[in-house]
């Protein structure tokens, strides 16, 4: 949700907006003026090998100064090649232990510890002037230091952290609660990611446009601000000569961040910890990620009905209101395969309880068995305030256990729906315990399918150290349910609550503690709520991950609104409360692509947007792009009209069209997320994952592909009918017709997009695994199967791959080897008039105890005359008609030859239907295209 920012705090964060600019800090209205020269930085003193094959140096501040804080005057650096495409550079207190992301939450080698080696140090030239490994070099310069790294094949600079005395940027500076070290960059390079953050100009970083990192309860509607993740990482992509190269650079830091972007530039300003880069080399995007996603950990395997269609509301105020919701979808024939509650279910919004009167829970469960009887599954909400009510079970059993965050001795106060409240605190082991243990309870008392964790910023409807008041309802039950109540004072008294340097939190630099938990709050063994801020809903999912693993040995589906570095490992996201606007809807495909390069790979926005209402010519269009996000779900805010899609009859066909495509492309998805988890590739992708080297679609962020070669190319204007779309070089099918055919040179096409009709488009060089489609993922998926096989139009030669993963969606692992899953690889040969089109079969099994089968195969862009002959299966010939099984082809339009005036080019459809073939073991066939006269 959203909340209001009082008359007095904008008073107060104009005021520290001055004192921030006479400082010298950040002005938000200004991030593009000349950067305040704060040291004179850092020399090397010392450098010496490690025993484990790192560098360990020395760094002595040059010239003290008290500018946001004294300097810390000796520092150390550890330089270490991880891997052949990982590099690490950690920067930190010579002589005493500071704040890291913790490393039994994001697991990874420690450093040495401070003071180990300094005995050791000496004040003697340097004779190491590179560090090289593989791929990755790491150049440094002695007074002032900075470093560089390069990468070996073709020299090119990644990071370089002089500044050579211009005028971009100053040297490194490392105080106790503000470091600033920046990097210069080419003027034409590609950035992207730096989230989470609604960003107005598409997926590209945009130079001097605020990124701010700090995780925070700001609605997603409001543009260049910090929102509800944060991930300090970013991808380059740039080309050197005609060939691209793409890098990635982590700066793994839990602090608030502020980032400055200005096109030949890019600086970091944080409050706290230290500097610890990840530095990964590609050189292809989806080798970023590949390397990224093995170190930060590996996307969640999803369970196959979490890729159906989802329905949530906020607002359904009764059983009977969501059974009639179900019921409504299968009479508008529009496939659901999950059903949510928002806190509706909810005993006075408490986590973990129903309520009695319009949530019975004989009748609850009465409804889950029905609907589990279907395959259709269910979700409610938890938040991680846990309220304040001394008969309320689950908070006697957190009193018991002593598992709520601190201040001065005692659980902190705060306001959420529930009213008073506390928060757990999820880096204390005891506090994971107790939280399986309440989500067992509930699970016995409802057997939900999975759990969608929001607020987890977390979010505080008051500000500072609060007190219940006496004598007055808290909440009163009128009025908003998200005005603070209770009776509240500033903290500022800390250096924690009120540091030197102001992030621009919020978009309007806000105090850090600024609805949400004091900054100066203790967590498990003294951590600060300052530094562990950005952490908190991703330790949450880690928790509720493992206590919905533990229930029933299924595989676990989290939806969270928070995020951080790993996240992805545990969680899907969602981009939080959008707006129902058509600018909203171009921004979710932005903030949807941007996830997948954070390794999130089961991402979406609310579809037809979360508030006011949309129209219903918005909400035919957002459907039509929502139907290809990775997670798909309807959702809306308690006080808008309701918005599910059986609601207006032209919405209903939007959707029977469009999620009916989705539900056919299921075994496609799947395999995705299959592959997102063992290699990080995303599910929803920009076209430059690709076309690396088609300079054209680095800053595209209207159209996306699913997979390598699936495009989607929706109408994002109002009273649009058409749509121009980028075609990257070669042939594209039109999935909703595939004898409509777009060959590109690389170049805009017009598309027909008529009210219910999303243009999707299958790349040459592609054999996509479909299946009938039908209401219900469950039912989907025990279909007959189809291939796609596409070769380039026309094309006398040719050859076409793909994949198909099954496996049972149950087990927790995602892996071939357990006897439950089978992997089969697709191929095609286009050669000499012949088309060969086969399969290689891993752990056959699974899917032949399934009787799963392949009906047809449709071949796309063969050349020659219509006449079929000489079939072949499985080495024998097989005359036409025979046992069922039909050949027939027909010719293909060309778009390119439309708009170019010319005579359609010759390029068949072929069909073969009836086949029987089993999924689980090889098959081959064979035909041969008539000579065209």
């Amino acid at each position: 949700m959203s909340f209001p920012i009082s008359l007095l705090s904008l008073t107060f964060c104009l005021l520290l907006v001055l004192i921030s600019c006479f400082s010298g800090g950040y002005s938000s209205s200004s991030s593009s003026a000349a950067p305040t020269r704060i040291g004179k930085g850092y020399r090397l003193i010392s450098i010496e090998e490690t025993s484990d094959g790192g560098f360990l140096g020395h760094l002595q501040v040059n010239q003290k100064n008290n500018f946001y804080g004294p300097d810390i005057p000796l520092l150390q650096l550890y330089v270490k090649h991880e891997s052949e495409n990982r590099l690490r550079v950690h920067i930190t207190d010579a002589e005493k232990q500071r704040w890291e992301v913790p490393y039994n939450l994001l697991p990874r080698d420690q450093p040495p510890k401070p003071k180990q080696a300094i005995g050791r140090s000496r004040k003697k030239p340097i004779s190491v002037l590179e560090i090289a490994g593989s791929e990755l070099i790491f150049l440094h310069t002695v007074d002032p230091f900075s470093f560089a790294v390069t990468r070996r094949s073709n020299g090119q600079t990644l990071f370089n952290s002089s500044s050579g005395g211009g005028d971009s940027f100053g040297e490194m500076v490392f105080k106790d609660q503000y470091l600033e070290i920046s990097t210069r960059l080419p003027e034409d390079a590609s950035l992207y990611g730096l989230g989470e953050n609604t960003q107005p100009h598409g997926i590209k970083l945009y130079p001097n446009d605020p990124y701010t990192l700090y995780t925070t309860d700001v609605s997603a509607i409001n543009l260049n601000t910090d929102l509800y993740g944060s991930h300090p990482v970013y991808m380059e992509l740039r080309n050197v000569g005609d060939k691209p190269y793409a890098h990635a650079v982590l700066l793994l830091n839990s602090n608030g961040m502020d980032v400055f972007y200005r096109g030949n530039s890019l600086t970091y300003k944080l409050i706290g910890g230290v500097f610890d880069f990840y530095f990964f080399v590609g050189p292809t995007p989806l080798d970023v990620v590949d390397q990224y996603t093995s170190f930060i950990g590996r996307p969640a395997p999803m369970p196959y009905w979490s890729l159906g269609f989802h329905q949530c509301r906020w607002g359904y105020h009764n059983l009977s209101v969501v059974e009639d919701v179900v019921e409504n979808y299968k009479k508008a024939k529009i496939p659901l395969d999950v059903i949510w509650n928002d806190d509706d279910h909810m005993d006075g919004h408490k986590d973990f309880t129903l309520n009695p009167i319009n949530y019975p829970r004989p009748k609850l469960l009465a409804f889950l068995e029905k609907i589990h009887s279907i395959g259709m599954k269910y979700i409610v909400l938890i938040d991680p305030g846990i309220g304040v009510n001394s008969s309320y079970g689950v908070y006697q059993r957190a009193i018991a256990n002593d598992v709520f965050i601190k201040y001065e001795g005692e659980p902190y106060l705060a306001q959420v729906w529930p009213g008073a409240v506390n928060f757990p605190d999820f880096l204390n082991p005891k506090t994971v315990a107790w939280w399986g243990d309440e989500i067992q309870r509930f699970h016995e008392l409802v057997p939900v399918d999975g759990l969608w964790i929001d607020m987890n910023e977390a979010s505080n409807f008051c500000s500072g150290k609060c007190t219940i008041p006496e004598g007055k309802q808290c909440p009163s039950g009128t009025g908003p349910g998200w005005e603070c109540c209770l009776d509240c004072k500033n903290i500022t008294k800390t250096k924690w609550d009120d540091p030197p340097y102001k992030i621009n939190a919020s978009g309007l630099q806000v105090p850090i503690g600024f609805k949400t938990i004091a900054t100066s709050a203790v967590h498990y063994n003294g951590v600060l709520e300052y530094d562990a801020h950005s952490l908190y809903g991703f330790s949450q999912a880690v928790a509720t991950h493992k206590a919905l693993q533990g229930l029933e040995g299924k595989r676990p589906f989290i939806l969270s609104r928070s995020t951080y570095v790993g996240s992805g490992k545990y969680a899907a996201h969602w981009t939080g409360d959008n707006k129902g606007t058509w600018e909203d809807l171009k921004y979710s495909i932005s903030t949807v692509l941007n996830f997948g390069i954070f390794g999130v790979t089961m991402v979406g926005a609310d579809i037809c947007g979360f508030y006011p209402a949309p129209t219903e010519e918005l909400c035919n269009r957002w459907i039509e792009v929502g139907a290809f996000y990775p997670f798909s779900r309807d959702h809306a805010n308690y006080y808008s009209p309701r918005q599910e899609l059986y609601q207006w009859e032209s919405v209903t066909k939007s959707a029977q069209n469009a999620l009916g495509m989705r539900y056919k492309l299921l075994p496609y998805l799947y395999t995705l997320t299959y592959f997102a988890h063992i290699s990080g590739a995303p599910i929803a992708r920009p076209l430059f994952f690709s076309f690396p080297a088609f300079k054209e679609c680095h800053g595209l962020s209207t159209q996306f592909l699913l997979g390598s070669s699936l495009m989607v190319s929706p109408v994002l204007e109002q009273g649009e009918t058409k749509v121009k779309a980028l075609f990257p070089p070669g042939s594209w099918y039109n999935v909703f017709d595939m004898t409509q055919t777009v060959v590109s040179k690389g170049q805009y096409f017009t598309l027909d997009a008529p009210l219910h009709v999303v243009n999707v488009h299958l790349y040459q060089n592609t054999i996509l695994p479909m299946q009938q489609g039908g209401m219900i993922s469950k039912e989907a998926r025990m279909t007959p199967f189809t291939l796609i096989v596409s070769f380039p139009a026309g094309a006398s030669k040719g050859e076409a791959k793909g994949s198909l993963y099954l496996d049972n969606d149950e087990l927790p692992e995602m892996k071939l080897g357990n006897g439950y899953s089978t992997y089969v690889e697709l191929y095609a040969t286009l050669d000499q008039g012949i088309v060969k089109v086969w399969s290689e079969v891993e752990e056959g099994k699974f899917a032949l105890d399934k009787g799963w089968i392949i009906e047809k195969v449709t071949v796309l862009g063969v050349g020659g005359s219509e006449k079929i002959s000489a079939l072949e299966i499985n080495g024998s010939s097989v005359a036409p008609d025979a046992c069922n099984i039909e050949l027939s082809s027909m010719k293909q339009k060309h778009l390119r030859d439309l708009e170019d005036g010319q005579e359609n080019s010759k390029s068949l459809m072929v069909n073969i239907t009836g086949l029987k073939l089993p999924v689980g073991e090889n098959f081959s066939m064979s035909w041969k295209m008539g000579i065209q006269g």
